[in-house]
């Protein structure tokens, strides 16, 4: 894929991966719409980008999800089209099933799955319309197999898997993609902001994600990703390798898994 004249629309993009996707596709001759809660971490990250004229900003909270068909509809108001529409926005967890209070499976499940398929429907039409359109989400490893302290989150993930898979059987005949991004570890604030048991943040950076892949390296993997329209990409260090064994070696997985210290 050549990302020329293209119209991407990336969520959760006020810091992070989002941010580091912005700054990357800015040095494409393409335009961007950059989405994330907070207006004024959207404007900052546009102030780094190249190209500012052909980057606008559309704040709008996931968990809205009864909300994005306007929303929607307004994103492609801007440049009259939408081509690729990157679902990056989503929280974390860091609870054991035993401490979660069932709101904070809900939040997730509302955020990370429910407000992004929302938001994919609603673009939907557009993209069926144009007899074109892209779909990149990032998901996470977590996607693909489970580990302890994430449970709701990778239900939550899980099931963007099971939505996005037959999404692209569906509407193959509308000439529309569906390329999901598993990260591994990735140095954010991801672990910052994720969910404890009762619903309010942890507030500090795990060991795993402080030594993560660069958040930099992250993005330019992921940008080849995309333009080759892949299905799937794992994106990480040595934790890639627990799709292998979840496929083929399941209890040598949960084994390693389970006696891992990264929380």
């Amino acid at each position: 894929m050549d990302f020329n004249d293209k119209v991407i629309w990336i969520t959760g993009a006020s810091s992070g991966i989002g941010k580091a996707l912005a700054l990357e596709f800015s040095k494409q001759n393409c335009k961007l719409i950059l989405s994330a809660r907070r207006e004024t971490e959207l404007n900052k990250v546009k102030s780094e980008c190249n190209n500012t004229e052909a980057i606008s900003i559309l704040p709008f909270d996931l968990a809205d999800y009864s909300l994005m068909k306007p929303i929607a509809e307004k994103a492609v108001s801007f440049f009259g089209k939408v081509d690729i529409l990157v679902n990056n926005g989503g929280i974390s967890q860091r609870s054991l099933i035993v401490d979660t209070d069932i709101s904070v499976d809900k939040k997730l499940m509302e955020v990370d799955y429910l407000g992004t398929v929302a938001l994919s429907k609603a673009l939907l039409p557009h993209f069926i319309s144009n007899k074109s359109g892209h779909y990149v989400t990032v998901t996470s490893l977590m996607g693909k197999f489970g580990s302890p302290f994430r449970s709701g989150y990778c239900g939550a993930k899980h099931a963007l898997h099971g939505f996005f898979d037959v999404l692209r059987m569906e509407h193959e005949k509308d000439n529309i993609k569906v390329t999901l991004i598993c990260p591994g570890f990735v140095n954010t604030d991801v672990s910052h902001n994720a969910l404890t048991g009762d619903g309010s943040q942890l507030n500090q950076l795990d060991e795993a994600t402080e030594n993560g892949l660069p958040v930099d390296e992250f993005a330019k993997r992921m940008l080849k990703a995309i333009s080759k329209e892949k299905f799937e990409a794992y994106i990480g260090r040595k934790e890639t390798t627990g799709v292998f064994l979840k496929r083929f070696f399941p209890k040598l997985l949960h084994k390693v898994v389970t006696k891992s210290k990264v929380r």
